[in-house]
């Protein structure tokens, strides 16, 4: 390691240390980098301006946040819950599955485990709390695991920070992340099933076929939604970059248009807050940039391929050491430093010991979305508990069940890659 990245490391950790935000502490250390080395400065130019602006798949970012943030400001979210209601609600624990439910469906549209559990997540743990009677703790700890899928069940922005990174398809990473999401739900769902009766959780309130009928009518327009975007994807008549224009442009006309859910006023507040959530990402990416330059100038990426090779470990010790540091990182650092800045350093590895790439980018993806809610610094706990107003003590409690259905799922994506891509492959991908 040069003199260089040693002042990179010190200037990064010491910012994060003061509370500096990642971005500005990555582009600050990537300054530092650039700086000991006696490089040249304007390859910070180079390296954020032309990298960003030469990335297509960049644009599905901004336009999944917009997408994601306009179905949380219109009915799109209600009317996703009272479909769910009415399709499992009668079963013991029945909020707790229809909690599941949305999440599940929710995914199919947004792309974020944050814009799950802050817009029908808190729905959900309202409901859960007001109508269920559930405890407080036990409606977060639901909500919390559930939103894990957003991120896996496409749309999934991380993945399309992977794919940025690794050099792999988005529409074959997308197409992997159908059944490991699914297979997360149903676990989430067996988790309620056995511990509602131990708890004595109660069933919704029964309906007539009438409101069943009208509750499920008013959810297929927003249904049409994920329909069009993977539709669309996988016939190859738009790129999934198009797709997330595509899906911003569906949520608002259901919002603004067909339910009249959105004024003017609050239009501007979706795109107001979707701007400051997309420059905060782009900002990330621009700091991972000046990062990854410095680790490719190192070759700190063949090094660790060659140190992990000589050591002779097997893709089978490899994927379980992955899955050990990435689940205690996720817990600590953001989504997307993790992908920006781990990924391109271990893809090297992942080539030599031959292991796919759209597997990795699944099982990568679910390691983190799991450190979202692992005790004591997952960022779902803290968005949910500071929302609800719920100690983070008493949604521990009722987490663990959960988390360990999570995990479960986790081993068998890890060591059953047909999970993950078959679709793929029967795609042709």
């Amino acid at each position: 390691m040069s003199l260089a990245f040693a002042a990179l490391l010190i200037v990064l950790v010491g910012l994060v240390l003061l509370r500096v935000p990642i971005p500005f502490a990555m582009i600050c250390a990537g300054f530092a980098y650039l700086w000991m080395g006696d490089h040249d400065m304007g390859l910070v130019v180079d390296q954020i301006m032309n990298s960003m602006f030469s990335s297509y798949v960049l644009l599905a970012v901004p336009m999944f946040i917009l997408a994601a943030n306009m179905m949380n400001a219109g009915t799109i979210s209600e009317r996703l819950w009272r479909a769910a209601d009415a399709m499992v609600g009668r079963a013991q624990g029945g909020l707790g599955h229809v909690n599941v439910l949305v999440s599940i469906v929710f995914s199919s549209m947004s792309g974020s485990a944050v814009a799950d559990a802050a817009g029908p997540g808190m729905m959900s743990i309202r409901m859960m709390q007001k109508v269920g009677g559930y405890p407080g703790g036990l409606a977060v700890a639901v909500t919390a695991a559930s939103a894990v899928i957003a991120p896996i069940i496409p749309p999934s922005i991380p993945m399309v920070l992977y794919a940025l990174n690794a050099n792999t398809s988005v529409g074959a990473l997308f197409l992997g992340g159908i059944v490991p999401g699914l297979m997360m739900g149903l676990a989430l769902m067996a988790t309620i099933a056995i511990i509602a009766p131990r708890m004595n959780l109660p069933a919704s309130d029964p309906m007539t076929r009438a409101d069943v009928l009208r509750a499920l009518g008013g959810a297929i327009l927003p249904m049409t939604l994920p329909v069009v975007l993977l539709g669309g994807i996988w016939s190859g008549i738009f790129t999934p970059t198009e797709a997330a224009a595509v899906g911003a442009i569906w949520a608002f006309l259901l919002s603004a248009v067909v339910y009249r859910a959105l004024d003017l006023r609050g239009l501007w507040s979706v795109l107001r807050l979707s701007m400051q959530n997309a420059t905060v990402v782009m900002l990330l990416i621009a700091g991972a940039f000046l990062i990854n330059y410095a680790v490719t100038a190192e070759r700190l990426d063949r090094t660790l391929a060659d140190m992990i090779l000589s050591r002779e470990l097997s893709p089978w010790m490899f994927l379980l050491l992955i899955n050990l540091v990435f689940l205690a990182l996720g817990c600590l650092i953001d989504t997307g430093t993790l992908i920006l800045v781990f990924v391109p350093l271990l893809m090297p590895t992942v080539a030599a010991l031959e292991i796919d790439p759209v597997h990795f980018g699944v099982l990568i993806t679910v390691n983190i979305m799991i450190g979202l809610v692992t005790p004591p610094f997952g960022l779902l706990l803290f968005v949910l508990g500071g929302l609800s107003k719920v100690g983070m003590g008493e949604t521990v409690r009722y987490l663990w069940p959960f988390l360990i259905a999570l995990v479960l799922c986790l081993g068998v994506i890890t060591y059953v890659p047909w999970v993950v891509l078959a679709l793929p492959r029967a795609f042709g991908f």
